[in-house]
């Protein structure tokens, strides 16, 4: 019996599953060449969402919540920056779901904190989705910001999918499966897969999925992309960015440059540590930065829980901050076959894997998980390319401004702020790398 495999790209996310091969080789492709992609999709149009409560979506953004930072542990690295999308994780692992059946899928819904039954899981995606796909849409045309999430699942053509599975696709995830030819060219449908995840995120993300990623037993691919570019609500201004210290883990000290602003700022602060918020231009989406005390940070970062952030966002109050922050940009690339088997879906993963829901058999399985993240944080923002204009409230502000310096080890995410998503989530011990 043909080997088994599976390939998964995420870019931030996607998957790939491979089965025995299909009878017959055709030629392969020059080196260098990439190939078209025919769509087959059903006819069945993108249901219209329900509303976020009807939907469940709290329920599902409570789960997505909770496996973050469950897979936050399993990553965490004292000695590297960390960057990393939980819901293109979550999202591209719940398209991946729809066609799992049996213990696999049990295992799937436990690992992903899939709390909801199949179909409403799958309804609460489509509506947040479509929520998040309009944010920024109330700014004007050259204030924008920039959040596109894409989806593209690629099959092997010739190879049959259930039409229940195509349809759920369709449905809920607004996608088709773009036909390839894994088994007479696995390394120009690799390329062909990679150009799609530079084009969706903008070149930021490369060679998501690695030489020898594919081979002609893969017979799916399912990919997400996430690309976010926005200005910050209050930008911090250039010319007063200046040269300061950062404290290391090991207590070393490295230099970088050090952002600074007084503003009106989400703020609060609890035994050990410190956190603010700083809105994006539209105040739709946010970055958080949490900052434990000076040595704590190990110990403090691998005990935050979906729980514990929600309670420190809950008790955020509006102050004056005197805020001083490091500029950093870095990438972060991850197989996480590994993490997700540690935290309970091992079927997925070997020959006892049952995604029948796919396929109607039990030939497929996922040979890994590939996730990249990229993240650049400057004085205009995060990812922003370029200056926007920002409307200034004036409000009553304390006499003495809290004062909160990022020169040691801290966490960080950017969140949808309506709903709570967890978009990104990340932690910085030296901006120097």
């Amino acid at each position: 019996m043909t080997k088994l495999a599976t390939r998964l790209m995420l870019a931030l996310g996607g998957i790939s599953m491979m089965a025995a091969s299909l009878s017959g080789c055709a030629p392969q492709m020059p080196a260098g060449s990439v190939v078209q992609a025919d769509v087959l999709q059903s006819d069945k149009p993108r249901e219209t969402p329900l509303p976020m409560q009807d939907a469940q979506v709290p329920d599902l953004v409570a789960g997505q919540s909770a496996f973050a930072f469950d897979l936050y542990n399993l990553l965490f690295d004292e000695e590297a920056n960390l960057f990393y999308s939980p819901y293109s994780i979550s999202l591209a692992l719940a398209i991946t779901y729809a066609g799992a059946r049996g213990e696999t899928a049990r295992q799937m819904a436990d690992a992903l904190q899939f709390t909801l039954p199949q179909d409403r899981l799958h309804r609460a995606f489509n509506a947040l989705d479509m929520a998040l796909a309009t944010r920024g849409e109330d700014l004007d045309p050259d204030e924008r910001f920039r959040l596109h999430i894409a989806n593209a699942l690629w099959g092997q053509e010739g190879y049959a999918f259930l039409a229940a599975f195509l349809d759920e696709l369709a449905e809920n995830y607004g996608a088709g499966l773009r036909l390839v030819d894994f088994v007479g060219a696995p390394d120009a449908s690799r390329r062909t897969i990679n150009e799609w995840v530079e084009q969706q995120t903008e070149d930021r993300i490369k060679d998501l999925l690695p030489a020898g990623s594919i081979s002609p037993d893969t017979r799916l691919v399912l990919s997400n992309a996430i690309y976010f570019n926005a200005a910050w609500m209050h930008p911090f201004e250039e010319e007063v960015t200046q040269d300061g210290t950062f404290h290391l883990f090991d207590g070393g000290q490295v230099t970088v440059p050090m952002m600074t602003q007084s503003e009106l700022l989400g703020y609060t602060a609890g035994e050990g540590y410190q956190a603010v918020e700083l809105p994006y231009l539209g105040g739709e989406l946010s970055m958080v930065i949490l900052v434990p005390a000076q040595g704590t940070f190990q110990d403090w970062a691998r005990g935050m829980d979906a729980r514990q952030l929600a309670a420190i966002v809950g008790d955020m109050e509006r102050m004056q901050v005197q805020l001083a922050m490091p500029r950093f940009t870095f990438k972060s690339g991850f197989r996480l076959r590994d993490a997700l088997v540690d935290l309970g879906m091992s079927d997925a993963f070997s020959g006892a894997a049952d995604f029948s829901g796919m396929s109607g058999g039990r030939d497929l399985f996922i040979s890994n998980v590939y996730h990249k993240a990229f993240v650049a944080v400057d004085e205009e923002g995060t990812e922003a390319a370029a200056a926007t204009a920002v409307v200034m409230e004036l409000t009553a502000a304390p006499a003495q401004p809290v004062e909160v310096t990022v020169d040691r080890p801290f966490m960080f995410l950017i969140r949808d702020i309506e709903t709570g998503t967890i978009l990104f989530l990340g932690h910085v011990v030296d901006p120097s790398l």
